[in-house]
């Protein structure tokens, strides 16, 4: 038998309404721009070589020094993004709570012993929380869809929101499918009032063991009271962020990837340089750069992605926050830079 762990890919009704949707083509899911996850040429055997004999750089030379927020405090006319390393991070709105792709088992893999968080990022747990209006998930990788943290959250969340698919492995992990939302790109659901979700195109790729793009992947458009938030998910670059700046921006704040990237995957992770430029088109107020510091998917220095993604945002005169883990933000207020992964973690 398959361990659950890995998921289910989507059957019946579910798959009925996947193979109506525009960019479900040819037996599974397709990006707007013509994408490889690997680029010509690339070998798996050099690179599975290269990823067991990586460098010490990878990861931090001393355990991380978490922030301990209070989750459970409410937030004020200004929505609140606490960040937990990697893509977690916790959106409060007044007194509406939504999570996002919470990981913490303190593995990104299927197996406990590969994928290991950084020492010291663990500082959370699902019992940190309070009750979850809107669990988000933008799309099923390990580093972002968790079976045991969805597990052991479920008990405390309202409704789960994620791409079109997905919703096929929290059934099968026992989630009612009443408390399931799955939408397709520019598909959108009202979460509360003036609290509305809008699934935008992102450019990457789904899967959970050998088969690819059954599963859609997307990025977010969350609207609450006052404020706008995109919500990056995994994505390379390409025309879809002008494209989402132009129907949907400016936003207060854009969250995006800017780590774990790679010559072999150029399409479907984004370069530091291309994050800036990502939150430029999409005419974001704020860039909060995340995907980093906390898992290896990658083979450059630990904190190279946020030291480069400053560098470019400070030369094209974008604001930038860049937080601890357990850090929060609130959207509006004036960014602090402080340069906490040199400090303390040459």
């Amino acid at each position: 038998m398959i361990p659950k762990v890995f998921g289910k890919t989507p059957s019946g009704k579910r798959l009925a309404r996947i193979m109506q949707s525009p960019n479900y083509k040819n037996g599974s899911f397709q990006n707007i721009e013509p994408t490889e996850v690997l680029r010509e040429g690339a070998s798996y055997m050099r690179m599975l070589r290269n990823f067991f004999n990586r460098p010490v750089t990878v990861k931090p030379p001393a355990a991380l020094h978490p922030v301990k927020t209070d989750l459970r405090q409410p937030a004020g006319e200004r929505p609140l993004v606490t960040w937990f390393g990697h893509s977690s991070y916790f959106i409060r709105s007044k007194n509406f709570n939504i999570l996002v792709d919470p990981v913490f088992s303190g593995h990104a893999s299927p197996v406990s012993f590969f994928g290991a968080a950084f020492k010291g990022t663990d500082a959370y747990t699902p019992e940190d929380f309070p009750s979850i209006d809107v669990l988000l998930i933008t799309h099923d990788h390990y580093d972002h869809l968790d079976y045991s943290t969805i597990l052991r959250l479920a008990p405390m969340v309202k409704q789960f929101v994620t791409s079109l698919g997905v919703g096929a492995h929290l059934e099968y992990w026992g989630i009612d499918a009443a408390r399931i939302t799955e939408l397709d790109w520019w598909e959108n659901k009202t979460l509360a009032p003036g609290i509305n979700i809008t699934a935008t195109p992102a450019r990457h790729f789904s899967g959970r063991m050998f088969v690819r793009n059954k599963t859609l992947w997307s990025s977010f458009v969350l609207q609450l009271p006052g404020y706008r938030l995109f919500l990056g998910g995994d994505s390379g670059y390409d025309a879809q962020f002008k494209q989402t700046g132009k129907t949907h921006g400016p936003f207060d704040l854009a969250i995006l990837e800017c780590g774990q990237y790679g010559d072999d995957w150029p399409s479907i992770h984004m370069k530091p340089e291309e994050t800036v430029q990502a939150a430029q088109d999409l005419q974001a107020r704020v860039l909060m750069p995340v995907h980093w510091g906390k898992f290896v998917l990658a083979l450059h220095p630990w904190n190279e992605p946020v030291k480069r993604v400053v560098a470019a945002a400070e030369k094209a005169g974008l604001p930038v926050t860049t937080l601890q883990i357990g850090e929060t933000y609130g959207v509006g207020d004036a960014v602090r830079m402080e340069r906490w992964w040199e400090v303390f973690y040459q």
